[in-house]
Parts: C-alpha cells; structure tokens; sequence
C-alpha cells in the first residue's frame, strides 16, 4: 500500500542516513584530534584513567626540573669543595716546606695567608639559587626533590634526598655559619682548632683557616701538618658523599625520564586514535553516507509514481 502520509521507505532510509552521519562525525572528530576518547561521555572509565595519568605526568616534570635544580646545587658545592681540598693541599705543602731548616716561615706564612683568604671566598662563592652547601649550622638539612609517589589507595606524597650539613670538626661543611647569617669563621673543618700530639704531648693548634706559622716550633709544625692531613681527609669524606648524592640524583632524573615515556605512552594505548584505522573507516562511511543519500531521494520518489495514476 502506497500512502501520501507515510513514506516508511522514506522514513527507514532517513534513519540509516542519521545513523552514518553520526558515525561519520564521530571519525572526523577523531582523525581531527587524533584522539579515540577524547571527553568523559566517550569511555568514562579510560578518559578518567588517562585524565588523572596526565595529571601526574606533569608533577613528573615538575620533580625533572627540581632534580636539575638540585643537581645544579650539588655540583656547585662539589666543585667548591674539590678546589677547597687543593688549596688546603697547597697549605700542606707550605707546612712541609717551613719545616725545613732556615726556611723563612714568614714569607711562607705571606703565602698561606693569601691560601686562607681564598678559603674563605670559595666557601661565600659555592652558592647557587640562594643556597650554599659548604657554609651552615650543624644539622641544618638541605633537600632536593627526588621524585613523586602515587600509592596503591590513590594517595600523593613528594619524597626528598636529604643532606645534612654539619659545622662540627668532623661534619662536612668548611665553615659554620652565625644567627646573622654572615659565615663563622671558628667552626667547620677550616675554622675549627686542630688538636694532635708531637713527642707524646697533646698540642691543640689554631684552625687552617686562622693557622699563623710565624712564630711555630717544629713540634708545632708537625700537628699543624698532621691537621692540615687530617682536615684533607675530611674534606674528601664530604666531596665522596656529594658525588654519591650527585649519582644518585643522575640515576632518578634517567627513571624520572624513563617513567614518564612509560606514561605517555600508557595514555595513549588508552585514547589515542588509529588513524588507519579512522582512515578506512572515513572512507567507508563517505560510501554509506552516498548510498543512503541515492535510497532516501528513491525513497522520496515513489510517491511521485502516484501523480501519474490521476493523468492517466
């Protein structure tokens, strides 16, 4: 039966044609985004997995560029210490050579005390981004950013190396440092008095840093020299556990990397498009969109027929 009110051929390839429409659109958005999820309502569960992903790739970045930080820091203050250790290595020399007889130890001492100067500017010098490693009170902690942390209950924390300075004779920064800020000079393993023994008797000598040996016996030359070694020692400690901190920091920034190319490319195992795929399908979908075009103007056409019925 043919009707003038209801065409449901008309009505049937209309609805194929909606259909493909949406289809088509819907591969167009995402060869155009390159994305196959790319808002909540496409897969609530992926979009929310790779939303929160994405989240967290960008604290990553965050800790890669504290860890640059934090390296730059170490660096400065490993690159402080180790011309410290040679200066402290060029007063050690200057000691062995005033212990010879006739040496003038007060043109040697002219020379150390331009050596001890230089300690000084080293030590005011290692300072990058407001702070020095090499001048601090005792149990002062500086901390770098090692990485971010996401539990197992979706709980976020930061996490922190740590290095603890410590102005003591055995600590490991060169000078100690006041409640005003400014560096003091009679802490640290330069500014704190050096205590040895010469013929059985203990003999405390002034520090490296305030060391005068103009006026010295040579017993007294001899724990100076035994302080200078011991203070080199010391000091070497404390460029070893920098080097340790600096490697540690290296190998965190390389899985740091490595975890966030792991991420992206989770994210994108979860969203991203095949674009072959989408290809294919466009054109696919290009082909029905024409075909149900040419059965929706047949469709349409059929109640044309009827018209002929009356000229007949």
């Amino acid at each position: 039966m043919t009707s003038i009110h209801t065409n449901n051929s008309a009505i049937a390839a209309l609805a194929t044609l909606r259909n493909v429409n949406k289809q088509l659109a819907e591969t167009q958005q995402r060869i155009a985004t390159g994305y196959r999820i790319n808002k909540a309502s496409d897969n609530p569960a992926y979009w929310s997995i790779a939303t929160t992903m994405r989240s967290d790739d960008k604290a990553l970045s965050a800790v890669q560029d504290a860890l640059g930080l934090g390296a730059a820091k170490i660096d400065t203050a490993y690159t402080a210490m180790s011309s410290a250790i040679d200066v402290v290595d060029e007063i050690k020399a200057k000691l062995v050579a005033a212990t010879e007889k006739g040496a003038d130890k007060g043109k040697i001492q002219d020379e150390i005390s331009q050596l001890q100067s230089q300690l000084l500017s080293i030590a005011q010098s290692a300072s990058f981004a407001g702070e020095n490693w090499l001048v601090g009170g005792s149990s002062t902690t500086k901390s770098v950013i090692s990485s971010f942390v996401r539990d197992g209950s979706g709980g976020v924390s930061i996490k922190t190396t740590d290095y603890v300075l410590n102005s003591t004779t055995s600590g490991n920064v060169l000078f100690g440092l006041n409640p005003n800020g400014t560096v003091d000079t009679a802490s640290g393993l330069l500014g704190s008095s050096i205590v040895g023994s010469y013929g059985g008797v203990s003999i405390t000598m002034p520090s490296i840093y305030s060391m005068d040996i103009t006026n010295m016996t040579l017993g007294d030359l001899q724990v100076a020299l035994q302080g200078a070694d011991l203070t080199i020692g010391k000091m070497t400690d404390a460029a070893s556990q920098m080097g340790s901190m600096q490697k540690r920091i290296e190998m965190q920034q390389n899985f740091t990397s490595d975890l966030r190319d792991s991420i992206q490319s989770g994210i994108g195992r979860l969203v991203d498009a095949d674009m072959e795929a989408e290809s294919a399908r466009l054109a696919a979908l290009q082909t029905q969109q024409q075909l149900a075009l040419q059965v929706l103007s047949i469709a349409n056409s059929s109640a044309q027929n009827i018209l002929q019925l009356f000229r007949n």
